[in-house]
């Protein structure tokens, strides 16, 4: 059984990822990505998973080090437990970068890697992503900055032609 919850895991946020990196000018897409709900599929799995092992998880969790880590995750639902929690971030995090990048202009062809890359190996994706938009974030502020500019120099030279031809 645990095998088959291991598994099912996978096919439970598949949907989500390939909408997230396949169609994402979809408004399903958007509804689905902006729904913190996604992975409570996840959560009751991880929670199957769990509690057959909950005196070794609390154990782990209460004062955590690496050999009660260790024994948690040398039990099948130990381990299954432990990645359906990882699953379960990944995928919020993956969901909250993909609305970071609608939001700012990220380009789909930048995120659609960026995306798997969260799937695999979420701690080595963010820290690119979070440069990814920082870099769209200043640039967003110089052009707004810009158009300000422009707007006032424009405000004054009409003010300016109103007082002359006043």
């Amino acid at each position: 059984m645990t095998g088959f919850l291991f598994e099912l895991i996978f096919w439970l946020v598949t949907p989500v990822w390939l909408l997230l990196i396949f169609a994402p000018h979809a408004r399903v897409t958007a509804r689905i990505a902006a729904s913190p709900l996604t992975v409570i599929p996840v959560l009751v799995v991880y929670s199957a998973l769990a509690i057959p092992v909950l005196p070794e998880l609390w154990a782990a969790v209460r004062s955590p080090d690496l050999d009660g880590f260790r024994d948690l995750t040398v039990l099948a639902n130990g381990a299954g437990a432990v990645w359906a929690q990882l699953i379960a971030w990944d995928l919020l995090l993956g969901q909250w970068m993909f609305l970071e990048a609608r939001r700012l202009g990220i380009h789909p062809l930048v995120m659609g890697p960026l995306l798997v890359a969260t799937i695999l190996l979420s701690p080595f994706a963010l820290p690119v992503f979070l440069v990814v938009r920082a870099v769209k974030l200043r640039s967003a502020t110089r052009t707004t900055q810009a158009t300000r500019t422009s707007q006032a120099t424009e405000v004054t030279k009409a003010t300016e032609l109103s007082e002359i031809n006043g």
